[in-house]
């Protein structure tokens, strides 16, 4: 097969009668992560890795890539080559499609003489022995930009990108945030561009809020940051706009389904049954899936409940060692992500208590099927606020571990952010109508007992009230700490 037959249905820029088409078949929305790639491309000589749950929109990002180099940096349409490795027509080459990345290579080792060239490899996975092609190349300093995509779905990718250490840089892209979905929502309606702006305007005061939070911030010292409550348009919008998000969650695809039954069934499809019973079990050999389904299924019960690896074993009827052995492959797969207990000490005790949280709630909503009923329910509402707050913790940079604190009956934080060594964040999640000082009796006996390393807690509250220094603490509403900090 020539080069121009291969890659003909994935460049369709490259005929001038299908530019067009293609460029408005483009979803214009870019999530901040898109910007962080178009300034790595330019400015870091590594490989640069577009990693991710199935169907969170990674082939997007790299068509936006290229769409951007054609239009903004002008850069020649034969100049930027896409290529799905997910190709049936490779296995009809003669070599069954294995020395694809010799043929692509080869090709634009001539063009690249006298230019840039880029070559985007989506379903990098699907290509056996993929890593050491690449660090071929890499190696052989080809003069081609490489940006590859792959499932984090698959242990075995992630297994083979850690032989291509200091050659890639991974961006690990997850589902959107609530934060970029409102983003999503608004720029839709050119009549509410203003609150795109709040927006945006609060994300560079969360920006500056990390920063403190990561020395030793006081009540002033956030205050000079300019923290403000939200706009009365912004408030109404957010909250509506949550409500849906609890539902729907963050998988782009989700959203233009007709009714929840169809999301319900897209995201069981697609997110549970696809990764447990094709990814893990050729990963991972399993016999059973059905009995790493029930275990899993057993840990959205209650998002964020304090579990041991024994009573888990118990609940899910499987033993210790499965359970060690479960639980690594379901976080590589983003399925959930675990805390465990704080510890002032570095030493982590093995198989201790812990506590587990979705990457995306609607997983749980589809799992269990749960509808709009949800909003009803103020205790469920409360959990998956602190499911919210933990993936937003998660993702900011600089934090260098998570845990929960727990030193008896009340005495409890939701979590500790280690912002540096010995340096310590809590956050308490109190979504609920009204407050009372017992809500800091926890974050209180917390600092008490880390007086010199402990800094000044964050309470993430309901009501657009419950806001500012109160106590000891910092009180944040849910929307408006996502819209800041996610």
């Amino acid at each position: 097969m020539d080069f121009k037959t291969l890659i003909a249905p994935y460049c369709p820029w490259m005929d001038p009668k299908a530019r067009g088409t293609w460029e408005e078949s483009v979803p214009p929305f870019r999530r901040p992560v898109f910007d962080e790639l178009i300034g790595d491309l330019r400015s870091v000589p590594q490989i640069l890795s577009v990693t991710g749950p199935r169907r969170v929109g990674k082939s997007t990002l790299l068509q936006q890539i290229v769409q951007h180099l054609l239009s903004s940096e002008k850069v020649p349409a034969e100049r930027l080559v896409y290529y799905s490795l997910d190709d049936p027509a490779r296995l009809r080459m003669p070599s069954g499609g294995e020395d694809v990345l010799d043929q692509l290579m080869g090709h634009l080792h001539h063009l690249g003489q006298t230019g840039p060239v880029y070559l985007f490899l989506d379903e990098i996975h699907k290509l056996a022995r993929w890593e050491l092609y690449l660090k071929k190349y890499y190696d052989l300093k080809y003069p081609v930009r490489i940006v590859i995509s792959g499932s984090a779905s698959s242990p075995i990718f992630k297994k083979s990108r850690e032989s291509l250490l200091g050659r890639v840089k991974d961006y690990h892209v997850l589902p959107f945030s609530f934060r970029e979905f409102m983003l999503f929502r608004l720029n839709a309606r050119p009549e509410l561009r203003p609150l795109v702006d709040e927006i945006i305007a609060l994300a560079a005061l969360g920006d500056q809020i990390k920063g403190v939070a990561c020395g030793a911030p006081t009540h002033d010292a956030i205050e000079t940051v300019g923290v403000t409550k939200l706009s009365d348009a912004l408030w109404g919008q957010a909250q509506a706009t949550l409500a849906d998000y609890l539902i729907d969650g963050g998988f782009p695809e989700v959203w233009q389904l007709p009714t929840q039954e169809k999301k319900i069934d897209y995201l069981y499809d697609n997110q549970i049954k696809k990764v447990i019973h094709e990814d893990l079990v050729l990963a991972a050999e399993f016999r059973k899936p059905e009995q790493l389904k029930a275990f899993y299924i057993s840990l959205l019960e209650q998002p964020g409940r304090e579990v041991s690896q024994k009573s888990l074993a118990q609940e899910a009827g499987v033993n210790i060692q499965q359970v060690d052995k479960y639980l690594p492959l379901l976080e590589m797969t983003d399925l959930l992500a675990h805390v465990s207990k704080f510890r002032s000490s570095a030493v982590r005790v093995r198989r201790g208590n812990m506590k587990f949280y979705l990457v995306d709630l609607a997983l749980r909503n589809a799992v269990l099927r749960i509808g709009k009923g949800l909003l009803e329910d103020s205790r469920m509402l409360g959990l998956y606020a602190e499911n919210l707050v933990f993936n937003a913790l998660r993702k900011w940079k600089g934090v260098l571990q998570i845990d929960y604190y727990r030193a008896g009956s009340g005495r409890e934080v939701d979590f500790i952010v280690h912002t540096r060594p010995s340096r310590y964040l809590p956050v308490e999640v109190k979504y609920q109508e009204t407050l009372s000082p017992q809500d800091q009796v926890g974050v209180e006996h917390f600092v008490a007992r880390h007086k010199d390393k402990s800094q000044t807690p964050i309470m993430i509250t309901k009501n657009k009230e419950d806001f500012g220094p109160r106590g000891s603490c910092l009180l944040l509403p849910l929307v408006h700490f996502l819209l800041m900090m996610d």
